[in-house]
């Protein structure tokens, strides 16, 4: 390997945290117009301690960057050991990354890191006496990245040698990498490399064992004409290429991502492009170096890069003003909770940065990666909403059916519309249209569990190829978008995959006939009977959704019959399912029917499973005294964790599980489930719901347990917080890390304060719309503007003063819309007067639900405000 360039010293980080304001104006990237630019408004969050350890990620619709913050690209991932970071277009990586260096000194590390909404920076340390920063920026639709070098010159005129070393990986999307699958990430074919002159172009062409044959192809350049360009073995930039085998033991003191340049599957190749660039006195220029590939040989990556290189400031203010239009959506106002308000606002840019797109999906059923047979079918095009960075990349059926409430709250409807009919599309394909909905699908359309087969074991259980809860969360979904946008080509598409979904459970998954699903739930551990909890619970309001779903579409039949078996499961539900030994509900039947208490987090999701039945909202499935006592059992060190660690939901708790031993490990859905069950329940206060509200938000900004500054990337939710039993990632080992960007988590957060706090209830498939807002007690006013309802949009704003209670509502775009305005009032409270627009409403309901005293009058479409003043 070419060590021609030195490697520059390590700089020493310091504790800090820098946060701007959410309307601060931060400091301009490269090639930004100035500050009164509407993209300028971005926000921003910092970090200068730990970089190396930190993970961080540029993404957009077609490709992403994905690399560590002190601006190096070490091995980690351990769904491909080791080869999950680097720059992918899905489905295929490009390469393990780009280094820069001056005049015969590498750049960096970096001393500080940036998150923005819609591209990440580093301040890099003066080299070769320059003034140096990056940004990074992956504009959406292009198959890409963009790496923008500021070099800023402090003296006269002068040239620099600009030297750029990339070294490549190419190879498809595999959920796994373990020994005895074919074919297996081992498999992966070696790169070559070349020079035309003007780029670096890297290609990988051949078949795997048993696979189709492939053109991969990666180009890198700038529109700069290099002086010289090679390749060759190695270049790394700074980094030794030291390669970690694998063999570790997972255990947290292996080595650290910073001690892996490439795993042990890695095969690529490296080069190195060398430029003459020419600074002004005193002055800056920016050299944007792209990075671009395709899985359509090279001629296509080529053209790629040319149509990146067109004009990348001109990407980068695009991208900057797309990501602020999203920030302009559900602008919330939380005077006595401004964390949440945040969380809220940095996971609206989460889930941008995980929504990706790729085209010709191949569609096979693998069979957990131990076969590759023949395409049943091409999906022309998928848009998802990705689980989460770096190992969760691709399509899953249980995460975006959590993440779908969070999408709709924030506006961010075409890409959960789009994740559905990839799901439903797939699944028929995949299934033989059964109504099985798949599991997790990789970007070329390898699906690797979720199909519609089992086996029978030699004990006579029986093992299942997907999840039951997938198949009973989908037409809740559907039906969820659809009130949300009211969307009637969506519902269409959609409404006779819903049907076979739910018959098919009762059909096939039912075999004791007692009404209770069969199969595998959310949680994935053994010891559990044949009947889950979460699968019961979510088929319940299933079936409930189907029946709303039907009633609009004019299918009776299918109406009667989901409206009867809920109805009739409803009733049975809490006799059979409450677990008065714990004051909890059992996790799971067993064969005979006995109740088995495992402690899972599922014993919460009767709280958090929202009803919709005859048109009328019920939040909780649970009775109030059940639902209520088991929240409250939940708040203890025996379920929740507790300072300095996070207070989150653990996944099992003490003594639970097959084994006895329990799992203290927090993830964001648990702690999302009980958060949203709280609200339902209205247990809002600091120390019920906003327990766990910011036990998700403080992994996103800064937590006791890790010195106050985020898990890893500033503003980003991760999948597993600092736990009893796995501590943070940034001390963990290079394959032993959770996701460090996870989508579901932000169910915990937009989903109380919108639809719960803000009480925003669209029904828009039937043009009605409901706002009953709950402030909660440690508040005084709580308010959203801009909130997206269809093609409309509502501000609310609520607020309690002693007695008095008061909404304020203005809706756009829904002119034609039966509107309520409301309030949730305490359980007992005795109403004095209900005041419209300044008058005493001449009507108004009122009903008791788990919630509390919902009080609603009907309003016309504008401007109105609603007073309620209670004895």
């Amino acid at each position: 390997m070419n060590r021609r360039l030195a490697v520059a010293a390590t700089v020493t980080g310091f504790l800090a945290l820098a946060v701007s304001p959410a309307w601060a104006e931060p400091a301009a990237p490269p090639g930004a117009t100035p500050a009164k630019d509407a993209s300028a408004r971005s926000a921003e969050l910092s970090v200068t301690n730990r970089l190396a350890d930190r993970r961080e990620v540029a993404a957009g619709t077609r490709a992403y960057s994905l690399g560590f913050e002190d601006g190096r690209f070490y091995a980690n991932g351990w769904h491909i050991t080791g080869e999950m970071g680097g720059i992918w277009t899905p489905p295929v990586k490009l390469l393990d990354g780009v280094w820069f260096g001056l005049d015969g000194q590498w750049i960096g590390p970096a001393t500080k890191f940036t998150s923005g909404w819609g591209y990440t920076s580093y301040d890099l340390p003066t080299t070769a006496g320059l003034a140096v920063s990056r940004t990074d920026v992956a504009p959406d639709g292009r198959r890409g990245v963009l790496f923008g070098l500021t070099i800023r010159n402090p003296g006269k005129a002068r040239t620099t040698t600009l030297a750029v070393d990339a070294h490549s990986e190419l190879m498809g999307q595999y959920p796994w990498g373990f020994d005895g699958i074919t074919p297996n990430a081992s498999d992966n074919l070696p790169d070559k490399g070349s020079f035309d002159g003007q780029r670096l172009v890297f290609t990988d062409d051949g078949a795997l064992p048993g696979a189709p044959t492939h053109h991969y192809a990666a180009a890198v350049g700038t529109a700069l004409r290099p002086t010289n360009g090679v390749v060759g073995d190695g270049h790394w930039g700074p980094q030794p290429g030291h390669r970690c085998t694998g063999t570790e033991t997972g255990a947290p003191s292996d080595p650290k991502p910073s001690a892996c340049d490439d795993g042990p599957f890695g095969k690529g190749t490296g080069g190195r492009l060398t430029y003459d660039v020419s600074l002004p006195a005193h002055g800056s220029r920016t050299v944007w170096l792209g990075v671009a590939g395709s899985d359509q040989g090279s001629g296509q990556a080529r053209s790629e890069l040319a149509k990146l290189l067109q004009n990348p400031a001109k990407d980068l203010r695009v991208k900057m003003n797309s990501r602020q239009a999203l920030a302009d959506r559900t602008q919330l106002q939380l005077p006595d909770d401004p964390a949440i308000a945040r969380a809220v606002d940095w996971g609206k840019q989460n889930l941008a940065d995980l929504t990706l797109q790729a085209r010709d999906l191949q569609i096979r059923w693998t069979n957990q990666g131990k076969q590759f047979p023949a395409s049943l079918g091409t999906v022309d095009k998928a848009t998802w909403i990705g689980a989460g960075y770096p190992d969760y990349p691709w399509i899953f059926g249980t995460d975006a059916e959590y993440t779908s409430f969070a999408a709709v709250t924030v506006g961010q409807f075409d890409a959960i519309k789009g994740h559905l009919n990839a799901l439903r599309t797939i699944s028929d394909l995949l299934n033989d249209r059964s109504g099985v909905v798949t599991h997790e699908v990789v970007a070329d359309g390898s699906v690797y569990f979720g199909h519609d087969s089992r086996t029978t074991n030699a004990d006579g259980t029986t093992s299942y190829d997907f999840n039951t809860d997938e198949t009973v969360k989908f037409p809740s979904a559907v039906a969820l978008v659809w009130r949300w946008t009211g969307d009637r080509a969506f519902l269409n598409a959609n409404y006779d995959f819903t049907k076979r979904n739910l018959h098919y459970v009762v059909n096939k998954l039912d075999a004791d006939g007692d009404g209770w699903p069969e199969g595998l739930g959310n949680v994935e551990r053994t010891g559990m009977g044949p009947e889950k909890l979460d699968n019961t619970v979510y088929f319940i309001r299933g079936l409930y959704d189907l029946a709303d779903m039907a009633q609009a579409k004019g299918d009776r039949a299918t109406y009667r019959w989901a409206t009867g078996l809920a109805t009739d499961l409803r009733n049975r539900f809490d006799k059979t399912w409450w677990y008065a030994a714990a004051a909890q509900y059992a996790d799971s039947l067993s064969d005979d029917n006995t109740q088995s208490f495992q402690k899972h987090w599922i014993g919460q999701t009767p709280m958090d499973a929202e009803l919709v039945v005859d048109g009328q909202t019920v939040p909780g499935l649970a009775p109030r005294g059940h639902g209520t006592t088991a929240l409250a059992g939940r708040q203890n060190d025996c379920f929740s964790g507790s300072r300095p660690l996070n207070r989150g939901l653990f996944h099992t708790g003490c003594g639970g599980g097959a084994n006895g031993q329990g799992e203290k490990v927090i993830f964001g859905l648990t702690t999302s489930i009980q958060s949203v069950g709280e609200g339902n329940y209205g247990r809002l206060d600091r120390d019920q719901q906003g327990r766990y509200t910011h036990a998700l938000a403080e992994t996103m900004f800064g937590e006791p347990a890790t010195g106050g500054t985020p898990d890893e990337q500033p503003g980003a939710m991760p999948e597993i917080f600092p736990s009893p039993d796995q501590g943070a990632n940034i001390d963990r080992c290079w394959t032993c890390r959770s996701m460090f960007m996870q989508a579901w988590g932000n169910y915990g957060t937009a989903w109380p304060v919108v639809h719960q706090w803000l009480g925003v209830r669209p029904d828009l498939g039937r043009g009605r719309l409901s706002v009953v807002p709950q402030v909660p007690d440690d508040q005084n006013r709580v308010a959203g503007r801009n909130i997206l309802l269809g093609k409309g949009s509502v501000d609310v704003a609520a607020s309690r003063a002693g007695t008095v209670y008061r909404t304020e509502i203005t809706t756009r775009r829904l002119g034609g819309d039966t509107i309520s305005i409301g309030h949730t009032l305490p359980r007992n409270a005795r109403i004095a007067s209900v005041r419209l627009d300044g008058h005493a409403a001449s009507s108004y309901q009122v009903r008791t639900t788990n919630r509390g005293l919902e009080l609603t009058a009907r309003a016309g479409a504008g401007h109105h405000t609603l007073v309620i003043t209670t004895r």
